[in-house]
């Protein structure tokens, strides 16, 4: 009868020569290492279909170390170490319900490996495994918890942001043992331990909410908004307007929204400001405040985004003729002027086409000679083939080096050649 110690001793030799990286794996080879260690992957899992659970639990547990440190001399691109990583963590599970080991020392294990390894290794062990840790487990694994914990100092505004690392995974143990729970106050509390940004702030409030405690909700968020008044998270302040439209406070919504967008008067907070002026049935007046706020801080090309985003063309057109606007904007003008005034749209594309012929260094000239077919198709329509031609021609006079571009022209010679 063969000895099972040395299929597990097989299967550990198999696992480390297959996840051990020499040197570094590059991009090209990375798939191939994945797809090794994924097969040795596969001969742990078929130690658990044979009834070796308690030795698959040390396996994967080890494996998970090394492939954590593998990793880091690997381009994983692809992201195939999250899949790898998942797969253990599933066969762990599986075998630890099936083990059914000492609750106290996979706790122990379970909180070592969560609080030393990088790259959300059994991130959220506490939730996860509380069934099978069971009320001594699950005392072992907090009491762990705590005293790591005990070693941390809050942290509020006068403290630079969180740091990531051994702080950031207790903290998240913490919130996994009180989520765990079930106890809210508990997540807070333990939420509450860092509030070094208006964020932190954010995502406690939410914790509330989702709780269907808009009170404490609110209190959160505003104690927020006071620590960080000024250009602060901009979820944070959507989230009180949001509470206090829940509250028919309008007023006071339009307030934090305003000074967001006036912070950053751009598209972006243009329509959340709209959103929120919308609710309140006050959006004409707001809408003239803010155009009249980007006008004074903003450059032409936001005014210019904003009509194109509202529908009011014209305005776009006349806002882009009398001050300018981006490169991106003025092709989008073109693209929206060509059925009904196509004379507008030809010198865009002209000179967009021109310029791109220029600029490009890589060979590739595809873009610009779409701009120049536009041209040519808009060109005919007003009877001006022929003077699209000269134009053409003296393009390829004077960029006749970029053999590239004179051979995509020919290429496309019927669609450029319309006459």
């Amino acid at each position: 009868m063969p000895n099972p110690d040395t299929g597990v001793a097989a299967v550990r030799r198999a696992f480390e020569k297959a996840v051990r990286v020499h040197g570094y794996v590059d991009y090209r080879e990375a798939y191939s290492w994945a797809s090794d260690v994924d097969e040795a992957i596969t001969s742990i899992e078929r130690l658990l279909r044979d009834g070796q659970a308690a030795a698959v639990i040390g396996l994967c547990e080890s494996a998970l170390k090394s492939l954590a440190g593998a990793i880091e001399s690997v381009d994983d691109s692809d992201g195939h170490f999250v899949g790898l990583r998942d797969r253990l963590e599933d066969i762990h599970y599986r075998a630890c319900l099936e083990a059914r080991s000492d609750p106290a020392g996979l706790a122990k294990r379970l909180f070592q490996l969560e609080l030393r390894s990088d790259f959300d290794v059994l991130s959220g062990a506490a939730e996860r495994y509380a069934g099978i840790l069971g009320t001594e487990g699950m005392q072992a694994y907090r009491a762990l918890a705590e005293s790591e914990w005990a070693k941390v100092p809050a942290r509020t505004a006068k403290h630079a942001e969180s740091e990531w690392g051994a702080r950031f995974r207790i903290t998240q143990i913490m919130e996994s043992l009180a989520r765990a729970s079930g106890d809210i106050e508990e997540l807070v509390a333990v939420m509450g331990r860092d509030l070094s940004s208006a964020y932190n702030y954010w995502q406690i409030a939410q914790v509330y909410r989702e709780a269907g405690e808009h009170d404490k909700a609110l209190f959160w968020a505003e104690r927020g908004l006071g620590e960080f008044p000024k250009h602060t998270d901009a979820r944070l302040r959507e989230f009180a307007a949001e509470e206090y439209h829940r509250r028919s406070r309008h007023d006071d919504a339009l307030k934090l929204i305003w000074a967001q967008f006036a912070e950053r008067p751009f598209l972006a907070t243009y329509e959340t400001l709209e959103k929120h002026a919308k609710r309140a049935g006050a959006w004409p007046e707001w809408r003239e405040r803010a155009l009249a706020e980007i006008r004074e801080q903003a450059d032409d090309s936001t005014l210019v985004e904003i009509f194109l985003h509202e529908g009011n063309n014209e305005d776009a057109w006349r806002e882009a003729v009398a001050g300018g606007c981006a490169d991106r904007l003025w092709l989008r003008l073109a693209a929206m002027r060509e059925e009904e005034h196509p004379e507008d749209a030809v010198p865009i594309y002209l000179k967009y086409g021109e310029a791109g012929v220029a600029a490009t260094t890589d060979g590739r000239y595809e873009d610009p000679v779409r701009l120049l077919i536009k041209a040519a198709a808009v060109m005919k329509r007003l009877e001006r083939s022929a003077e699209f031609e000269r134009h053409l021609e003296g393009l390829r006079a004077r960029y006749k080096i970029k053999r590239n571009f004179i051979k995509l022209v020919e290429e496309k010679r019927k669609s450029l050649y319309l006459a």
